[in-house]
């Protein structure tokens, strides 16, 4: 499977964007415009997921776990979604929001 922001969540992706959590604005301040030397996406879709933070030419996923991460059910899917991510090339790094802060 190729990776591919897919046009068949845009509305959703677009919502998540205009509703950023003030930790994906600090976060987007310091990855955006290609300060970093390479250039990151946000809220983009791999496959059935949308990830926070993409840079293609790495194949780097960056995701911001929130409070609700660390329930049970999050913690189970979110392995589920990093092993989908790994199969495809993809390295997933993972900041709490104490982290970004």
């Amino acid at each position: 499977m190729s990776i591919s922001n897919s046009a068949r969540n845009l509305g959703f992706r677009k919502s998540l964007r205009n509703n950023a959590t003030l930790h994906e604005v600090k976060l987007w301040s310091r990855l955006r415009s290609d300060q970093l030397g390479a250039r990151f996406r946000r809220q983009y879709g791999i496959g059935n997921y949308i990830v926070d933070f993409y840079c293609p030419a790495a194949r780097i996923v960056v995701e911001i776990d929130g409070s609700q991460h660390f329930k049970e059910e999050a913690l189970s899917y979110d392995k589920a979604r990093d092993e989908f991510l790994k199969s495809l090339g993809c390295i997933v790094l993972r900041f709490t929001d104490a982290e970004i802060n």
